[in-house]
């Protein structure tokens, strides 16, 4: 059974992706770090569909529970198959209202945790001579996004790293690559009031938000043998809003 490590998947689209997997063969290592409730609930729900589901509580932000996570997942099953690194944080705010503490978290995080999270598991990935990484961005990593430019900015380092790292690694049987969401109906827009959805939705060509299922169905593609020949890219998942 391949092992899969899916980071902030206790809810939204990690969870969507740790149902995907698991309903493809996968074993899946649930990590969360305060939704433990969500987590446990998740794992007993695959359970009980006959999948193998593992509730791991790491912080993305805390090197050390990072790789004591990547340990754990090759010393208890063997092996480390794919990662998804999805865990990540949002702030909505003028960049001059950003306080030290919300630039760092965000930095740590989104951007520094997807680092550390593919550095651990590359070790294990490397020493197996196969692996799959997949990265989470955002369109707005892509264009930027106005009164999101910290955030932005995590999101465009994701899709430098992705490509950068699918070049250190093919050699050697890695890939690695990226899937860019657009808008998607989860708690990260859950800020936004019905009217400020719907004139974000008035510009998707696709006349609708995205579902957490649509991003975990491309991630379980990229995930999939189908797609032995593809490493380095960005994929995106936004309804046409970005072309």
């Amino acid at each position: 059974m391949k092992n899969a490590i899916i980071s902030g998947a206790s809810r939204g689209i990690g969870k969507a992706v740790a149902l995907a997997l698991a309903k493809r063969g996968y074993r899946v290592i649930v990590n969360y770090l305060s939704s433990q409730e969500q987590a446990e609930l998740l794992c007993k729900q695959l359970d009980s569909e006959g999948a193998s589901a593992v509730a791991y509580k790491a912080d993305m932000a805390d090197p050390k529970q990072i790789c004591d996570m990547v340990e754990y997942v090759r010393n208890a099953f063997g092996s480390v198959d794919l990662v998804v690194a999805n865990a990540g944080v949002g702030k909505n705010s003028l960049l001059v209202d950003h306080s030290d503490e919300d630039i760092r978290k965000l930095i740590d995080v989104n951007l520094v945790g997807v680092i550390t999270l593919c550095r651990e598991a590359a070790k294990v990935m490397l020493e197996q001579k196969y692996g799959n990484i997949i990265t989470i961005s955002s369109m707005w990593g892509q264009v930027g996004g106005s009164c999101e430019s910290v955030y932005s900015a995590t999101k465009g380092g994701i899709i430098a790293f992705t490509k950068a790292l699918a070049k250190e690694l093919a050699l050697s049987g890695v890939r690695v690559n990226c899937v860019s969401p657009g808008f998607i109906d989860t708690d990260i827009n859950s800020n936004l009031s019905p009217e400020d959805k719907k004139l974000v939705i008035d510009e998707i060509p696709l006349s609708r938000a995205g579902a957490p299922e649509d991003v975990a169905e491309a991630i379980a593609w990229l995930a999939d043998d189908k797609s032995s020949y593809i490493t380095g890219q960005v994929l995106g998942v936004n309804g046409g809003l970005i072309i």
